[in-house]
């Protein structure tokens, strides 16, 4: 009775198969796929031809075969057959990128959203504008290409299935369908829409990115960021794990102080409260700033301030290194990561956050020196969760190629000569 289910699942995995072979050691003849694979020529060549059908792939010319035989035919993937929206929401942006499928950047766009205070609806209508705006573009240079998700990153906790927003402390909201207030203000966009954790989106970029440099990762690997807000990850041989109610690595909201300041999640002395934006251009002296001038010029503003040697600005990167190092130390106590990736502005300022960080871990390195995680910062900066965005839905692609229609192989442009 399951035959033919079980039959679909061998082919869609299979399929996904081939498609990872040729992403990975592309352009490649068909003998390579079924070598490197370890499925039968005959089963390559349908399955590529089913690719090709789909626009995925096409003949990338011929090289000599080396002996009397026929030249090799190549493979190569159709990186214009397919397009990821990917946007992000920071405290006070929206900022979209469309990309195809090998990350080519087509379209870029930020907007304020100046949403109110507990409001998503308001937000969600700037996300569809935005959105819209960069469908048009991308419908304007690659009228054939499939549109294939758009994954919007949201700071907090995205829960299982629903992808409902659990609580987005920064924006005052509690439990959230934002899939469905985007999907609202999009009724013509042909592509379906997910919402994703920031936070989780960063890491798994970040951690990409890391190991093209050369970094061998632990088989966990904790993240912590800050920028929007304060947020983590939890990475488990490379894949986001993100617990029971998607509150894995939530490091904002871990109390570092039982007396601490009081944080918008009900509880006290949460990382957040040191680290975060706020207080920490509340430590800097640039309240002023941030009120007449907004949360990220006033960061800029800090910025400057650290590299210009300002002791005020210095000070509060200390404390706030201070405060990460605590943290660091409960978040490598529980989860046993081998490695902390640190993001967002924690990268950007690590020379200031170091005197208090360092410290602060010193005993424990002292106590346990093999046993204490490798710290490294991230390299993307604010690119981290929009390329993390795009990666997730990307993979899914590569997944399962049956997503993407078949298309006539005429509209899937032939390759540069």
């Amino acid at each position: 009775m399951n035959a033919p289910a079980d039959s679909a699942d061998v082919r869609r995995r299979n399929l996904a198969l081939v498609l990872r072979y040729l992403d990975a050691h592309g352009p490649c003849a068909r003998t390579e796929v079924a070598v490197g694979t370890g499925l039968v020529h005959a089963t390559v060549t349908a399955l590529v031809a089913e690719l090709i059908d789909r626009g995925l792939v096409r003949e990338a010319g011929s090289v000599p075969s080396g002996g009397r035989g026929r030249p090799r035919r190549l493979l190569g993937l159709v990186p214009e057959r397919v397009v990821v929206l990917a946007a992000q929401v920071s405290l006070e942006s929206v900022h979209v990128m469309a990309a195809d499928f090998q990350g080519k950047v087509l379209h870029r766009e930020s907007a304020p959203h100046h949403a109110p205070y507990g409001d998503p609806r308001a937000l969600a209508a700037v996300i569809g504008c935005v959105v819209r705006t960069a469908e048009a573009a991308v419908r304007d240079a690659t009228p054939h290409a499939h549109l294939a998700q758009l994954a919007v990153a949201m700071a907090g906790p995205v829960v299982g299935p629903s992808q409902l927003v659990a609580a987005a402390i920064d924006f005052g909201w509690r439990s959230t369908d934002l899939r469905a207030l985007v999907a609202a203000e999009l009724p013509l966009l042909d592509c379906p829409v997910e919402v994703v954790n920031d936070a989780n989106m960063a890491a798994l970029a970040e951690y990409h990115a890391l190991a093209a440099e050369g970094v061998r990762h632990p088989d966990t690997v904790a993240y912590i960021k800050a920028d929007t807000g304060v947020g983590g990850g939890l990475l488990v041989n490379g894949r986001v794990h993100s617990g029971s109610h998607g509150m894995a690595g939530e490091i904002g909201h871990l109390p570092i102080a039982l007396d601490g300041p009081e944080c918008r999640c009900g509880a006290r002395g949460c990382l957040a409260t040191y680290i975060g934006p706020e207080p920490l251009l509340h430590a800097a002296g640039l309240d002023r700033v941030a009120e007449t001038q907004g949360g990220e010029p006033a960061l800029a503003e800090l910025d400057r301030r650290l590299r210009a040697g300002d002791p005020v600005a210095t000070a509060a990167l200390g404390a706030a290194g201070d405060a990460l190092g605590a943290a660091i130390l409960g978040v490598s106590g529980v989860t046993d990561a081998g490695e902390i990736i640190l993001g967002g502005y924690l990268a950007t300022w690590a020379p200031w956050l170091r005197p208090g960080l360092e410290p602060r871990l010193a005993g424990r390195h002292t106590l346990a020196p093999d046993m204490q995680p490798l710290i490294t910062f991230g390299v993307l900066g604010g690119e981290a969760t929009l390329r993390g965005a795009f990666q997730t839905c990307r993979d899914a692609l590569l997944d399962d190629p049956t997503r993407v229609p078949a298309t006539p192989r005429a509209t899937v442009a032939a390759p540069t000569p």
